[in-house]
């Protein structure tokens, strides 16, 4: 698959709210990495199990409704796409509107995401979840049951 078409089929299960199809789509070595994390927060995440694991609880913690931007660059590696995204939604715990930018590095290999770079601002994070402590529960596994 493309990466073009990898991109458009992961959008697609995120607004499905469907986390296990979303990280299904990475190799089973595969890596999420937030560059941006702060202390405390976790820098990679390395493994499709790990990855599953990681994003399960996320449509409890944003209700993720619309994307409302994005922007595919293709760049002069076939593999690599750069996805500049913003994504609309509602804070469940709140039940505030959201909107989040993001910037992802997505590397494609044999038609699974080999390795994702996930560019977010965890000030912009805390700010639509209501606060740094909920940020930290919510992306630490404080938060989740």
């Amino acid at each position: 698959m493309p990466a073009r078409d990898l991109v458009e089929h992961a959008l697609d299960l995120l607004m499905k709210h469907d986390m296990t199809g979303f990280a299904g789509l990475w190799a089973a070595d595969g890596v999420l990495e937030f560059p941006f994390a702060g202390p405390g927060y976790p820098k990679r995440v390395e493994g499709r199990d790990a990855i599953r694991e990681y994003l399960r609880d996320y449509p409890n913690l944003l209700d993720i409704r619309e994307v409302t931007a994005k922007t595919v660059h293709e760049t002069t590696d076939p593999a690599v796409v750069v996805v500049e995204m913003t994504i609309g939604g509602v804070v469940v715990a709140s039940q505030k509107p959201y909107e989040l930018s993001y910037i992802a590095v997505i590397t494609i290999e044999d038609g699974e995401i080999r390795r994702y770079r996930d560019y977010w601002s965890p000030l912009a994070a805390a700010e639509v979840l209501g606060g740094l402590d909920e940020l930290t529960a919510a992306f630490t596994g404080g938060g989740r049951g």
